[in-house]
């Protein structure tokens, strides 16, 4: 009985928390636009994922990493195609990268650091072969670095707040 009823909150979670991931990514545009703020900036995408590997569970982190691009692309055109699958294959491979690295660290903050910083690489990497392809016409870096190592700062810093407490929680 406790496993279901245990079950029955994480699904209920993942359903709010996805809801508001893509209402989130929906809304981001019209949010940097009323502020006058480059809200794309601090990866909203990334936000939501980090969101979905603290509070629900592996399945619904990768729901969210292999749809977000993608319901982006579908509500507003932005990214463009191309940009919305290498963010999807970025985004993905943060997941899976995570969890792998966490079984083999046991420090969420390292895991999540490493996993975004290696999943960065292949998405610049994968940007720069679609720039040189001519498929994108962009520059390589849209988001200053020092926005980038502050965001994945804090990402990792939260990962780790909230997986520390969820194992002292369990300890008592």
């Amino acid at each position: 009985m406790n496993l279901s009823i245990a079950t029955q909150r994480m699904n209920v979670r993942s359903i709010v928390i996805d809801i508001f991931a893509l209402s989130f990514i929906y809304l981001i545009p019209t949010f940097s636009h009323l502020l006058s703020i480059p809200l794309y900036l601090v990866e909203p995408m990334r936000i939501m994922l980090i969101l979905a590997i603290a509070h629900t569970n592996k399945r619904n982190a990768y729901l969210l990493a292999l749809t977000l691009p993608l319901f982006s692309f579908v509500v507003s055109a932005h990214p463009n195609i191309f940009k919305a699958m290498i963010m999807t294959v970025e985004l993905l491979f943060n997941v899976w990268l995570f969890y792998y690295l966490t079984q083999k660290v046991r420090n969420q903050f390292v895991a999540m650091i490493g996993s975004i910083i290696l999943s960065k690489v292949l998405y610049y990497l994968l940007k720069f072969i679609l720039i040189s392809l001519l498929i994108l016409d962009t520059g390589l870096l849209a988001t200053p670095i020092y926005i980038q190592v502050i965001t994945t700062l804090v990402f990792s810093g939260y990962i780790f707040m909230i997986f520390r407490r969820r194992e002292i929680v369990q300890k008592n």
